[in-house]
């Protein structure tokens, strides 16, 4: 069967999808807050609010240092105590 000459990539379906996706994400944040001011008690506490965004946070830190960097790490605080015992063996 022929492609169709006005079908849409697999990538235009995707920014279409997720534009989709954000427009009903914001509807849905409105009707929170819509509903938070109309039922106060049904609001989160602040505190949990931030704690909520602090795992957030720490989740989304990517930066995890490669097997190079730790061995490197390892090899320059190895060095860095065999100063300090060496160091402390001459004041005794």
């Amino acid at each position: 069967m022929p492609r169709q000459a006005n079908a849409l990539s697999a990538e235009r379906m995707k920014e279409l999808a997720r534009a989709g996706a954000e427009k009903v994400l914001n509807e849905l944040r409105a009707d929170i807050i819509a509903i938070e001011r109309t039922f106060p008690e049904l609001a989160l506490p602040a505190k949990r609010r931030a704690v909520a965004k602090t795992i957030k946070r720490v989740s989304q830190r990517g930066s995890k240092m490669s097997a190079a960097a730790r061995k490197a790490v390892s090899e320059r605080m190895k060095k860095y105590w065999a100063e300090r015992r060496r160091a402390k063996a001459k004041l005794k």
